[in-house]
């Protein structure tokens, strides 16, 4: 009986410390991933924001779009810079994310559109963005089954 005690409290360690490690792993990754993406769109949003010539050579004499556009898509995309990195408000997250990610595809579109080579050029951000998102989801299930794990394991205690 003893052995069997110790069997499955050393078990339910080693299945805690291989949770820690994929937590930490994932965490690691998603704050890589969500850090590249981040500073990629502010670096992207501040020239559309401010609408300097950069940008407004790009979207309005090359893509076509309206200057009245440009800072709009520019802070459009702050926003959604913000609500990424910011902790909490997980439906929030979700729509900056789907509006950040239209945003790269409506790009993509655009520049193969006008017969622009540099679409090659959107992959990066696309995989960047993939990949947050990716990680987000991943962590977001981490972290709901550890809390449910504790939940678990706090009703057992409670009935012993």
């Amino acid at each position: 009986m003893h052995d069997t005690a110790a069997g499955i409290f050393k078990t339910k360690k080693i299945i805690q410390s291989l949770k820690t490690f994929f937590m930490k792993k994932t965490n690691i990754l998603y704050w890589v991933f969500t850090g590249l993406f981040a500073a990629l769109m502010l670096m992207s949003a501040i020239p559309d924001i401010f609408s300097n010539p950069v940008a407004v050579q790009g979207m309005h004499v090359e893509l076509g779009y309206p200057t009245f556009f440009i800072p709009f898509i520019g802070v459009a995309k702050f926003l959604g810079v913000v609500a990424i990195v910011v902790p909490g408000f997980p439906r929030l997250k979700e729509w900056a994310y789907a509006g950040l990610i239209f945003d790269l595809i409506g790009a993509t579109y655009s520049i193969i559109a006008v017969g622009k080579p540099d679409w090659m050029f959107m992959v990066l951000p696309l995989a960047l963005a993939i990949s947050s998102y990716a990680f987000y989801q991943k962590r977001k299930k981490l972290i709901e089954s550890g809390a449910a794990n504790r939940k678990v394991e706090a009703i057992g205690l409670a009935l012993q």
